[in-house]
């Protein structure tokens, strides 16, 4: 085991590279040299992550990025690459370059005397290196002249200044907060019972949309993707991978979007968004976890939040809270007798009031002890679960100690930053006392995120008509451990919103709950996406056997779920509705009585599934034209055997507006897009936020074409959904009003045409 672990650690390399460094950098310059700005700097990052530390090469890294930055219109940002590169050890023979472009940025920032003061810094430079005729130095005289000229043009003619725009989601919604329950609304209390645990509910009514709480991860460890690999080996051969991925875009501690990561001085995978989060990092966990980066991403994201977790808790607490768990053992077959759930039996042992996780007053609040006491289930998880948790856990602790990394864990360790641990003697396969504590609870902490982890998601944009309609998909980006919403209990069809900025999770009731009403969170399968069989499945890792309002209404009676009625295949010869059975579908029309199998229905399903692929990957290679006459194609094909009702249906209506808007043909995606609607409102409600987000789409085409009124009414539907959903200060909001502002203030003469 621990050999096949160390050749797959093999395959995960953190560590410098300058080979990938010069790789990158030569990539960036291929991409920035056709004008993908974008990638180019994103590729810059990356070759600046691979530098060694204090290598002048890192100090280009951060020019060229500076360059792509610029041309991106990111100048705050350039400014700081800019100063990076000259804290790097710039070349002096390069520096009038990049001041040159520094003094663009001040004057595109407005910042006049700034940039009169760094061309006079440019004369100097050019100055003192002499008279010299070399084209690249020409080049540089003809910038600056031209810069001068701007400066005095400027002067004359001042522009008005740009107006501050602030993070508008760092301001807080007003609310009053509870007093027991850390970031929750005062219109929520915590209640316990053996059939429910711990869960929330209203203390008094509340209307949708009402913010119910707001907190910020205990921990949060950003994700790798799927098949993502940092350096893929094979034998002697190397090659490094130009994809960008979230480890790429996201700061890894506040998870923040990057647009220039400043890198870590240890390892090549951490990025973060500024120096002071690199900083915070480094003091809180990074020191730890730097060198086992590639044994952290083999063993997957659970075992790095689980050793996140304790050296964010420290060994004193995990220590205190680990022999508190030893002492609770004791009782607890006195407790089984008790209590249908004895691991949260209600108790004093910590002078709780009976609630476990809650502190010494009563409160309970986002932090360790509240961690510590989440469910891990230990009883109920599979003997080889167990055994597999235990030996990444084992892996991990191993690792600490070969690297001599156990002072930095029980906080003994030099607090400067730069010195780098020293590998201790193995003396003995036996684990140190304090270790096994850590492990202990790392154990604890890997079983309990099996119930307990939450996703933190992000919208992500997947393509857009031309840049001017952004079509947007959730998507995972860290796994956390949220204390106080792990309280939710999950129900199918669940009466609250969850939204992310950042490590902060905003809970909002997405319709009215009546005082007493129990807070419920959906886990993952809801009733408009699965059949009730399929959610029973999927919420079986969770243990527990669904009984929300929803199953039951299913189970209880013979009438077909929605997404069984909705997603069904229609009769292949007279498209009539099909009778399911197990193996055979029959059709519904006596005068047919066609039969088909469901194998070959579910073949046909799939292969159309692969078509629309391939039409999308004809519309990302801008083959528009080709890409519509592929899903037009699909389209006639899925008639034939699907119902009008599928979401396949609604989803080939969206691929074709997406399509039609590339081509600035904004009335065809407006009708196509407004069939696809039909289909999300059949599925997912009037009110849900997938509603939202389509007619948050649907507005920007309509916008675009010029459809006044109709985009004036959609962008009000828009609005009132997503404020509930994502608050009334979130960017999809912002940009809703922004739309609304610019349509209102044309000529009445157009808007009365309009």
């Amino acid at each position: 085991e621990e050999a096949a672990l160390q050749r797959l650690c093999r395959r995960a390399r953190t560590g410098k590279e300058p080979a990938a460094a010069r790789f990158y950098r030569e990539e960036g310059n291929r991409r920035f040299g056709r004008c993908c700005y974008g990638a180019a700097a994103v590729l810059y990052s990356q070759a600046a992550s691979h530098e060694l530390p204090g290598s002048p090469e890192v100090s280009l890294c951060f020019a060229n990025r500076s360059a792509a930055l610029f041309h991106l219109g990111h100048f705050e940002v350039c400014l700081e690459d800019i100063a990076r590169a000259q804290s790097h050890s710039y070349p002096d023979r390069l520096l009038p370059k990049i001041l040159l472009r520094k003094a663009e940025c001040l004057l595109c920032l407005g910042r006049l005397q700034d940039a009169v003061d760094t061309l006079t810094a440019v004369e100097n430079k050019i100055a003192m290196g002499g008279i010299m005729t070399s084209p690249a130095h020409q080049t540089l005289l003809k910038k600056l002249s031209q810069l001068k000229i701007k400066v005095c043009e400027t002067e004359s003619c001042p522009e008005p200044a740009r107006e501050a725009h602030g993070d508008i989601q760092s301001e807080s919604e007003i609310w009053e907060e509870n007093g027991s329950i850390s970031g929750a609304s005062s219109s929520l209390s915590l209640n316990f019972n053996t059939e429910k645990g711990r869960h929330l509910v209203a203390s008094q009514d509340i209307l949708p949309g009402q913010n119910l709480l707001k907190e910020e991860a205990f921990v949060s460890v950003l994700c790798t993707e799927e098949g993502e690999s940092l350096l893929l080996q094979d034998s002697s051969e190397m090659v490094w991978s130009t994809q960008v991925t979230n480890a790429d875009l996201y700061c890894h501690r506040c998870l923040k979007q990057l647009l220039a990561s400043v890198p870590c001085h240890g390892c090549s995978y951490a990025k973060y968004c500024s120096q002071n989060c690199a900083d915070v990092a480094w003091e809180q966990y990074h020191r730890t976890e730097c060198s086992l980066g590639g044994l952290l991403l083999t063993l997957g994201v659970f075992c790095h939040v689980a050793l996140r977790t304790v050296l964010l808790a420290g060994f004193s607490e995990v220590s205190r809270l680990v022999a508190w768990s030893h002492e609770d053992d004791k009782d607890l077959r006195s407790a089984e007798a008790r209590c249908k759930h004895p691991s949260e039996a209600p108790d004093t042992r910590t002078g709780t009031r009976g609630i476990p996780g809650c502190n010494d007053n009563g409160q309970y609040q986002s932090s360790y002890q509240a961690v510590f006491n989440l469910l891990p289930h230990a009883e109920k998880h599979s003997p080889e679960h167990k055994f597999l948790c235990m030996l990444s856990v084992v892996a991990i602790c191993k690792k600490l100690q070969e690297a001599g990394l156990e002072a930095a864990i029980l906080n003994r360790e030099s607090s400067e930053k730069g010195s780098e641990p020293k590998a201790c003697e193995k003396t003995s396969n036996e684990l140190p006392p304090e270790l096994k504590i850590m492990g202990e609870a790392m154990l604890r902490h890997v079983l309990q995120l099996q119930c307990n982890a939450q996703s933190i998601t992000v919208m992500q944009e997947l393509g857009s008509g031309g840049g001017t309609v952004v079509n947007n998909k959730p998507v995972r980006l860290a796994t956390a451990f949220f204390p106080v919403l792990s309280l939710l209990n999950h129900s199918c069809s669940p009466n609250i919103s969850v939204s992310f900025s950042g490590t902060v999770a905003t809970v909002r009731a997405s319709q009215p709950i009546s005082s007493g009403q129990e807070i419920l969170h959906c886990y993952g399968p809801h009733r408009c996406r699965m059949r009730v069989a399929e959610r029973q499945q999927l919420l079986s890792q969770y243990f527990f056997e669904c009984r929300c309002q929803a199953c039951l209404d299913e189970l209880e009676s013979d009438v077909k779920s929605l997404v069984s009625v909705k997603n069904s295949f229609c009769c292949p010869s007279c498209q009539a509705s099909m009778q399911v059975g197990e193996d055979m579908l029959c059709c519904s029309n006596e005068a047919c009585a066609l039969s088909v199998s469901r194998e070959s229905l579910s073949r046909r399903l799939q292969d159309l599934q692969q078509q629309i692929k391939k039409a999308l990957e004809l519309l990302r290679d801008s083959k528009a034209d080709e890409a519509i006459k592929m899903l037009l194609k699909c389209q006639m094909d899925a008639r034939n055997f699907l119902s009008p009702e599928h979401l396949l249906m609604g989803e080939m209506e969206d691929h074709l507006a997406q399509v039609y808007a590339t081509l600035g043909k904004w009335q065809e995606a407006a009708r196509h897009l407004e069939r696809s609607i039909q289909t999300v409102e059949m599925h997912h409600g009037p009110s849900s936020v997938e509603m939202g987000y389509e007619l948050f789409k649907l507005a920007q085409i309509l916008f675009n074409g010029f459809a006044v009124s109709e985009a004036l009414s959609t962008i009000q539907r828009a609005e009132e959904i997503l404020s509930v959903h994502c608050g009334p200060r979130s960017t999809q909001i912002q940009e809703l009003q922004e739309m609304k502002t610019c349509l209102l203030e044309l000529p009445r003469s157009i808007l009365q045409r309009t």
